[in-house]
C-alpha cells in the first residue's frame, strides 16, 4: 500500500521498545462550534485529558492561552499552524510554539485554491514542506503534515500525493486515520510503513453509512466503524507520541469528549494488559 514514491526504508519499532502510556489528548478544533473554546478546558481536565492540540484560531494571545492551560494543568505539546504562517513568518510560528510549550508543529492542510493538481506540483509542494521541516528542526521543533482524504487519492501517474508530501524523511506525519479510511484506503499499512515518522495520530471515528448525517457522518471515538483497538496498538508501535481525539462536527462537544476518553482508556488498558497476559 505504501510502495512507490516516498516510501521510507525503515525498520518498524518493536512494541516492547515503545512506551505504552501516552497523554490523553484532544484536538480543540472539535470545540470550535461551542465557543469560547477555552471555557471547555477545566472540564476536559476533569474528564482526564492532560493535553490539548490548539489551532490558529486560539493564537491571538499565546501568553493568555498558556496561562489558561496552566490553570487547568493542561499541556499543548502540538499545534496546528497554517501554511501561510509557516512559510511567511516562521519566526512568529516558533514564538507561539515556544510560548505554549509545544514540541510538534503541524501543518493541517493546503487550501483548495492553491492545492497541487498534478504530480510535479505535488513534488514541489513536498520540497516546500521539507524546507519548513528543516527550519523548524533547527529551532528545536518536530514538524508533521496532517492529512485529509485527498492525499490518498491517486494522481494520473498512479502515485499518491502523500508519497510526495513525505518524500523527504524530515517531514513526519500526523496521520488522520479516519480520513485515510474515507479515501478507501486501509490505514494500517500506512502506520506500519511510516513507522518512526508517525509523530502523532488523530483518533477519529466514522459512523455507519447513513447515520449521523447531522454530524457529517463522524462518530465519537469507539462508537463507529474504525477498528481502533487494533489501530491504537499499531500507532503506538509506529512511534506516535500523541494520540489525539477529534470530531470534525460534533452536535454535543461534552458528549464527544466524555465518550472518546472512555474509549481511549479502554484501548490503552488493552495494551497494558497484554504484557501481563504474555507473562503468565
Amino acid at each position: 500500500m505504501c510502495e512507490g514514491v516516498g516510501r521510507p526504508e525503515m525498520t518498524p519499532a518493536r512494541e516492547e521498545d515503545v512506551a505504552l502510556d501516552r497523554p490523553f489528548s484532544i484536538q480543540l478544533h472539535s470545540a470550535r462550534l461551542f465557543p469560547p473554546v477555552t471555557d471547555h478546558l477545566p472540564h476536559l481536565a476533569a474528564l482526564g485529558y492532560t493535553n490539548v492540540e490548539p489551532t490558529d484560531l486560539l493564537y491571538d494571545d499565546p501568553a493568555a492561552l498558556r496561562e489558561t492551560l496552566d490553570e487547568s494543568d493542561l499541556t499543548a505539546l502540538s499545534g496546528h499552524f497554517p501554511l501561510r504562517l509557516l512559510e511567511g513568518d516562521p519566526d512568529a510560528a516558533c514564538r507561539i510554539a515556544e510560548m505554549l510549550g509545544m514540541r510538534l508543529v503541524v501543518c493541517p492542510f493546503v487550501p483548495v485554491e492553491t492545492r497541487p493538481a498534478v504530480t510535479d506540483e505535488w513534488r514541489r509542494f513536498g520540497d516546500r514542506l521539507a524546507a519548513i521541516a528543516r527550519l523548524l528542526r533547527s529551532r528545536g521543533f518536530d514538524f508533521a503534515w496532517h492529512n485529509h482524504d485527498y492525499e490518498f487519492r491517486p494522481l494520473q501517474d498512479g502515485s499518491l500525493p502523500i508519497q510526495h508530501i513525505a518524500a523527504d524523511p524530515a517531514v513526519h506525519l500526523e496521520l488522520d486515520v479516519a480520513w485515510v479510511a474515507l479515501a478507501g484506503v486501509d490505514p494500517q499499512p500506512w502506520l506500519e510503513g511510516y513507522s518512526g515518522r508517525i509523530a502523532a495520530v488523530h483518533v477519529k471515528d466514522i459512523a455507519p453509512r447513513g447515520s449521523r448525517s447531522g454530524e457529517d457522518g463522524w462518530a465519537d471515538v469507539g462508537t463507529g466503524i474504525v477498528p481502533w483497538p487494533k489501530l491504537w496498538k499499531t500507532a503506538v508501535a509506529a512511534g506516535a507520541s500523541l494520540l489525539i481525539a477529534e470530531h470534525d462536527n460534533p452536535s454535543d462537544f461534552d458528549r464527544f469528549a466524555r465518550r472518546s476518553i472512555d474509549a481511549m482508556r479502554t484501548f490503552a488498558g488493552m495494551m497494558e494488559a497484554e504484557p501481563a497476559s504474555a507473562a503468565r
